[in-house]
């Protein structure tokens, strides 16, 4: 209550991107006083037989993670995982640093509890991410995904090439690995998931993964604006060529029945949408990757999960696990405890 009430109102006076560099960058600084970061973990950590999960081989000390595009660079994963997440996606990560779209390029609708961005694979480049996951210390236990795209200048025929630097260079240094072939914030990058395209993709990242001697899961980022059918056909080619799992979903073009403004909604332009508005078509791509898949293969559940109802929705439809974003900005750092208390006294095994 006391963030939606004094903290949320503060940052949301402030741009969007400003907001978010500013709480960072104080999370940095808080975390060098002296009993700030076991304090952190006291007020929203959740610890319980029932909350554990083992997917992928990992053993996850909860279902709640924090999705990707909130530490692109893995510089904070050490703080944030004070709030209670079992695991951090860092990314997306390109082959070399770019400073991604113009700016303004994220904006809030508040009325949807909603985020609209076209940030545009900003980032500091493979290199940079490699470097501090090597060198800073793993919180104990904590499961950490790469997310892996192209640069923006980089046409789709060279895309591949792109995928596989971001792969070998993460690789050894996470716990796995996310294709990002989905985002709409990339021109042109959401070609790549058209049929012949993403087998090539997918089978030249799974033949490099051979090269190791150790296995990590690859998993593909879907679209919720994917139709159906073409739904069944991107799921059919993924589990032809190995992928071990899914996460659904990336954020939506649509703009469809949102209580803000159509003028608002106009001047901002375009963008992928997040929050609320996307908690229905996600929890629809999960069943229905649930369905094609019979089970058998893990789905991380993101979009739109602002309570710990939405959690349990994603979770009932086939999600192994979840993420969450919009709903960590809009319902503050709290909600991860909130999510994990009711899991315990849910029927969510």
């Amino acid at each position: 209550m006391l963030y939606k009430k004094l903290i949320r109102p503060i940052f949301f006076i402030l741009n969007p991107e400003l907001a978010h560099k500013l709480v960072v960058a104080t999370l940095k600084v808080a975390f060098t006083i002296p009993g700030v970061r076991f304090l952190c973990i006291k007020m929203f950590t959740v610890s319980h037989p029932s909350l554990k999960r083992d997917v992928f081989g990992y053993h996850f000390s909860n279902p709640v993670g924090l999705a990707a595009g909130f530490d692109k660079n893995a510089d904070y994963f050490p703080e944030l995982a004070c709030f209670g997440f079992s695991f951090i996606e860092v990314g997306t990560v390109t082959p070399k640093p770019q400073p991604g779209n113009p700016k303004p390029r994220l904006f809030r609708l508040i009325p949807d509890n909603a985020l609209v961005n076209r940030m545009g694979f900003n980032n500091k480049g493979v290199d940079y991410v490699k470097l501090n996951l090597s060198r800073k210390r793993r919180p104990n236990n904590l499961i950490i995904g790469g997310n892996i795209g192209k640069n923006t200048l980089t046409p789709n025929q060279n895309a591949i090439d792109d995928y596989l630097t971001v792969f070998h260079g993460l690789y050894p240094h996470v716990d796995y690995i996310v294709v990002n072939v989905s985002c709409p914030n990339v021109a042109n990058l959401r070609d790549l998931q058209d049929d012949d395209s993403l087998k090539s993709l997918l089978k030249a990242i799974n033949a490099e993964r051979m090269n190791y001697d150790f296995y990590k899961p690859i998993l593909l980022k879907v679209s919720p604006d994917l139709t159906n059918e073409h739904l069944t056909a991107t799921i059919k080619i993924a589990e032809e060529e190995g992928i071990d799992g899914y996460i659904a979903t990336n954020t939506t073009t649509s703009r469809d029945n949102l209580q803000t403004p159509e003028a608002k909604v106009k001047t901002i332009g375009n963008g992928g949408l997040s929050g609320k508005p996307l908690a229905k078509r996600s929890t629809e791509v999960i069943k229905l990757i649930h369905t094609l898949t019979q089970g058998a293969k893990p789905i991380i559940g993101v979009g739109g999960i602002h309570s710990p109802d939405d959690a349990i929705e994603k979770l009932k439809a086939g999600a192994t696990l979840i993420q969450i974003y919009t709903g960590f900005i809009y319902e503050g750092p709290a909600i991860v405890k909130r999510i994990n208390k009711a899991l315990i006294n849910s029927d969510i095994v």
